[in-house]
């Protein structure tokens, strides 16, 4: 650092990481991006936090872990310590590794959902349409180019109907639009930025964020047979590694409240999740939106993406 010049704060993360196979070369694509940036923060003399980890609840853990005769968490567990082993051959520089089945994280998560019901922000109603397992995702007719058929991965679709909590998207879709156009850097490329406000000018709808059909999650606190959406309770990770809602928070006001830049690096597949659900929810909790959204495409093979469910 310069003499004079005043250090600033850098967060930078990576998704954390599906638990329901073991990580691929995208996901390390992911992770080196991360770490360079981190590396370039510090030699530039910045208070740098890298933040990588594992997303562990949801259907698709469940029953992978059913089909290899594991608990869930026993699955979670083996699949952690061989992630985190792998970062560390790759000599990753990561200063903390979240898991989202850790108290740290799902006491916070309760919390917070709690927060959304009271707030009006959340309600119970009864869900019915298109879940896709593989993408622990909810589609709606127009979202879907073939019926049946998930408009990401291209596998068929489950019809779920089942009484559920739903986040007021609808409420935050204005606001949202005018936040991405009013800060044209908030999603890059550009290309990217575009598919999104594509999307929300289509209409959203409220969002089914609880399920009732498997129990790998964290319970809904007021009311447990529900587990709250697992990608509710994944995305809270950003914050909640740096103490939001905990006893001692002074690097989640260190580097999110009061921080000069923070950083979400992310591949294309996720995009509407951080872009979309992930600014909602923060207006929701009223969280200021300080991050931007770095977003990458993919590794592909001859029979395309790869993938932990293929095991390609």
């Amino acid at each position: 650092m310069v003499k004079g010049d005043i250090m600033k704060t850098f967060y930078v993360t990576t998704p954390i990481y599906y638990s329901s196979g073991s990580v691929h070369i995208g996901n390390s694509y992911s992770t080196i991006v991360c770490d360079v940036f981190a590396r370039y923060h510090r030699l530039k003399g910045d208070d740098t936090f890298f933040l990588t980890g594992m997303d562990e609840h949801g259907q698709k853990i469940e029953n992978t872990a059913k089909e290899q005769n594991l608990t869930p968490q026993a699955l979670v567990d083996g699949i952690a310590e061989q992630t985190s082993k792998l970062w560390e051959k790759l000599n990753i520089s990561n200063d903390d590794f979240i898991r989202t089945s850790e108290e740290r994280h799902t006491k916070i998560v309760q919390d917070v959902f709690e927060k959304l019901i009271a707030k009006g922000d959340v309600y119970l109603d009864e869900y019915e349409g298109d879940y896709c397992i593989f993408d622990e995702a909810f589609f709606t007719k127009t979202q879907m180019t073939e019926p049946g058929i998930c408009p990401d991965c291209n596998r068929p679709t489950v019809k779920l109907k089942e009484e559920g909590y739903f986040l007021k998207l609808k409420k935050y879709e204005k606001r949202l639009l005018d936040y991405i156009n009013d800060n044209p850097d908030f999603i890059q490329p550009a290309t990217r930025r575009n598919e999104v406000v594509s999307f929300i000018e289509q209409g959203l709808e409220d969002l089914c964020v609880s399920r009732t059909s498997f129990t790998w999650g964290v319970p809904v606190k007021s009311n447990p047979k529900h587990v709250i959406y697992v990608w509710i309770d994944a995305l809270m990770n950003y914050i909640t590694a740096l103490g939001y809602g905990s006893d001692d928070d002074s690097k989640y006001k260190k580097y999110w409240i009061n921080g000069d830049k923070v950083a979400h690096v992310v591949g294309k597949d996720i995009l509407r999740f951080h872009a979309i659900y992930w600014p909602i929810l923060l207006m929701a909790l009223d969280i200021p939106l300080n991050f931007k959204l770095y977003v990458h495409g993919w590794f592909l093979m001859k029979e395309g993406k790869m993938s932990k469910s293929k095991g390609n």
